[in-house]
């Protein structure tokens, strides 16, 4: 058996050689030019394949930085709304003082009220912070228009309750600004564990001085009242009405039950009443509200003297708790901004991570591709200068 060598054979093998010596030293070029052994996912199906979740993983870590950013910049905001509103409120204070100094004259009381009123109004404007990007600070969820609004009888609030959840690192989230109604609305009246106030119908001129909780472990929770009798007595009543303790009335005096105690200065009228237990929530306005309408007031008589005296020491104690509440609430900003700060250095070690091992997968050994492209270009010259020496082996140049 034989085997016929054509002319037309030999040459198609020589072309088929030189178009893939060509191709290569063509791929070759490519990622010369490009410094990616990577230029299709056929070069490495496997590595490209990973390569790609890879990339995936960066965009994410991405992302992640672009929320860490945006939610940095809303608890810087919400930080610096929060040092402007304690101010305001420490300026509020200082001037509840003054007004309750014995030498402050009714206009004075006014002036000062005017100028209380005008902090109010500061205070609004701060709960009402935009972010920047047409967002308010203090809405929750329900933050595409301003939360806080005035209203009869005081400030409506139509915001949400919900704070938002960002994630800035894979499984790490973040807490974004607090939503209005736990900063300017739930606020702790009296020392934020215990209040206590004069009744609204006292004819004497009993003054609430101080009230405590003496005794943690002695008390109850429950809500007492304080009532004074005419032979300058008292006795104190539980929620129920039951009457839990008695004594003798002295102004200044202590008087301690259930772990609570309660110092009245001045003589309470025969009726007389003030209660104490658990501290409730008030929004900070209505404490504010209700420190200007004291302040406005025109007592005539020692009775109504003292009622005003009452209203303003219980505005500054509620005042002081509110200025506690803010710092609280920067404390707290204070510990997201610091998981931000964590989250960044993690973001930053992952994505070097990632990139190294992707610069493994695509990055081109450049001397060893270099060195092949010789290779391949001298294969290919000594292919090209063997098929010129081919077709030059024709029969008819032997019958010459």
């Amino acid at each position: 058996m034989s085997e016929r060598i054509s002319t037309s054979m030999l040459y198609s093998q020589s072309i088929a050689s030189l178009q893939s010596k060509q191709a290569r030293l063509s791929h070759l070029q490519q990622q010369l030019a490009t410094g990616q052994k990577l230029l299709t996912a056929k070069d490495d199906p496997v590595a490209a394949g990973a390569a790609v979740g890879l990339d995936r993983a960066l965009a994410e870590l991405e992302r992640f930085g672009a929320n860490a950013d945006t939610v940095l910049n809303r608890l810087g905001l919400q930080e610096n709304a929060l040092e402007q509103a304690g101010n305001a409120l420490a300026r509020i204070s200082e001037l509840t003082v003054q007004a309750n100094s014995a030498g402050a004259s009714a206009a004075d009381r006014k002036t000062i009220a005017a100028e209380i009123v005008s902090l109010r109004a500061t205070l609004l404007d701060l709960a009402n912070s935009s972010d920047g990007a047409g967002r308010y600070l203090f809405g929750g969820t329900a933050d595409g228009s301003a939360p806080f609004a005035s209203a009869a009888g005081g400030v409506a609030y139509s915001g949400d309750q919900t704070q938002r959840q960002v994630e800035i690192a894979p499984q790490l989230f973040v807490s974004d600004a607090l939503p209005g109604s736990e900063l300017f609305l739930r606020v702790r009246t009296g020392d934020g564990r215990i209040d206590a106030a004069a009744g609204s119908g006292n004819t004497g001129t009993g003054v609430l001085a101080r009230s405590q909780l003496s005794d943690a472990a002695a008390w109850d929770g429950g809500r007492y009242r304080v009532v004074f009798e005419a032979d300058a007595t008292y006795r104190v009543e539980n929620a129920a009405g039951e009457t839990v303790a008695a004594g003798d009335y002295v102004s200044g005096e202590a008087i301690a039950f259930a772990g609570l105690q309660l110092v009245v200065q001045g003589e309470p009228a025969e009726g007389d009443a003030f209660t104490i237990g658990p501290a409730g929530t008030r929004d900070v306005f209505a404490t504010i509200d209700g420190l200007v309408a004291a302040l406005n007031s025109q007592p005539t008589s020692d009775a109504e003297r003292a009622a005003q005296q009452n209203a303003l020491q219980a505005a500054l104690r509620d005042i002081g708790t509110a200025q506690g509440h803010f710092v609280d609430a920067r404390a707290s900003g204070g510990a997201q901004l610091a998981l931000i700060d964590t989250a960044e250095a993690l973001r930053g070690a992952q994505t070097l991570t990632l990139e190294s091992t992707l610069s493994g997968m695509r990055d081109l050994d450049m001397v060893e591709a270099y060195s092949r492209f010789t290779l391949e270009k001298t294969a290919l010259e000594a292919a090209q200068l063997s098929f010129m020496q081919m077709q030059q082996l024709l029969l008819f140049k032997l019958i010459r």
